[in-house]
Formats: structure tokens, sequence, C-alpha cells
């Protein structure tokens, strides 16, 4: 059996807590993302649509910035890694 340890701290919950649901914000992020680059590269799209869809993900990425800065976390925190198959989050989404 493995030793493996949850270590609950209670001053710390509230922050964890933030931090996952980040992370998990952060992982439909550059799902919408990646869904984003397909459709462009698909040319189904009109200009238009790609100028709202480039607008809008630059939106979300500021908006994710800012979320971070706000609750002092870095994009870099909100990875999880797991195990053998590596981190939750692309660090190069592109």
């Amino acid at each position: 059996m493995s030793d493996v340890r949850v270590d609950l701290d209670p001053g710390n919950a509230a922050r964890d807590l933030v931090s996952l649901v980040l992370t998990l914000i952060e992982l439909v992020r550059q799902l919408l993302e990646r869904q984003a680059v397909r459709r462009l590269d698909q040319a189904d799209l009109t200009p238009e649509q790609e100028e709202r869809l480039g607008t809008a993900l630059m939106q979300l990425d500021a908006a994710m910035d800012d979320l971070c800065e706000h609750h002092q976390l870095r994009r870099a925190d909100l990875n999880l890694h797991l195990g053998p198959l590596g981190p939750l989050l692309a660090e190069h989404p592109w």
C-alpha cells in the first residue's frame, strides 16, 4: 500500500479551493482555445467570426491573469501533476 498523505491545512482551505476552481477554468479555457484553432485551420469561419473568436479568447486569457493576480497565484500554481500521465495543463498550448 502506498504511503501517500494528504496535507489538510484549514488555514489554506479557501486558497486551495480557489486554486482548484481556477485550474478547472484554465483547463476549459485551453480546450476552447484548441477547438478554436481547429476551426480556424478548417477555414469554416467567416472573417467576422474569426475576429470575435480571437477577441473572446484574448479576453478570457486576460481574465485568467486578473483572477490569478487577485488570488496571488501564478498559472504554474494551477497545474496538477497526474503521475505517469504528466501535467494536466499544457505549459505552452500553442
